[in-house]
Formats: C-alpha cells, sequence, structure tokens
C-alpha cells in the first residue's frame, strides 16, 4: 500500500509541477521588483541626504564667486 501511495503520489507531483512552478515563477518577478524599487529609492534618499548639503555649498559658492 505505501509503494502505491508513493507512486501516485509521485505522479501527481510531476504533473502538478510545471503548474507551481509557472505561479512561483510570476509571484517571484512581482518580489524581485519591489526589492529593486526598494533598493533604488533607499540608494537616492541616502545620496541625497549625503550629497544634498555638499551640493548646496558648491553652488552657494559658485554663485557667489561671480
Amino acid at each position: 500500500m505505501s509503494s502505491r501511495l508513493s507512486r501516485t503520489s509521485a505522479r501527481v507531483r510531476s504533473r502538478l509541477a510545471p503548474v507551481l512552478r509557472a505561479r512561483r515563477e510570476g509571484g517571484a518577478t512581482a518580489v524581485e521588483y519591489a526589492l529593486m524599487l526598494a533598493f533604488i529609492a533607499i540608494v537616492i534618499v541616502a545620496s541625497v541626504m549625503v550629497l544634498g548639503g555638499k551640493l548646496t555649498l558648491i553652488f552657494t559658492n559658485a554663485a557667489t564667486s561671480f
């Protein structure tokens, strides 16, 4: 009985594998895009915070030098 259950289970898994794989790939793609978007947003915010004051100083010096 156990071997028959194993074979049936293996058949079911082999038939469902393409369907399950397709669902996982679609979901993973959305998650990957969300992670990339979050990473880009963090980089932009960090860049503005780090370079914001320096850029202000550079433009102020350039404006007052003429």
